[in-house]
């Protein structure tokens, strides 16, 4: 192909660490915690959970309309509660690992 020009992402290691480059930039590394967890990132399992007892005990509150409401309602505050467990949960045993993440810094 005649006249395109490819750009190619560049990655770097800790081996090229301190590597200087004609235009001034170099490459900087450090290490970075990282947590590794979560067979259910997105929180699916506490949401629905949640909702569904939270929507039970809402269905317990009022008669009606006002039943219904309460029911959506206690269904919507459960299925925020249940995501927030979850979530404290996953993050209070996730895996902490430390990983080494080099970058081109150009000053």
């Amino acid at each position: 192909m005649l006249g395109s020009t490819a750009a190619y992402a560049q990655s770097y290691g800790p081996q090229d660490e301190g590597r200087r480059f004609n235009d001034g930039s170099r490459v900087v590394c450090q290490d970075v915690e990282v947590r590794r967890s979560a067979s259910d990132p997105n929180r699916v399992g506490g949401t629905a959970a949640g909702a569904v007892i939270g929507g039970l005990v809402g269905n317990q509150i009022g008669s009606g309309s006002g039943r219904k409401i309460a029911t959506v309602g206690g269904a919507v505050a459960g299925g925020a509660i249940g995501r927030n467990v979850q979530g404290n949960s996953q993050e209070a045993r996730g895996d902490r690992v430390v990983e080494t993440r080099c970058e081109r810094v150009y000053r």
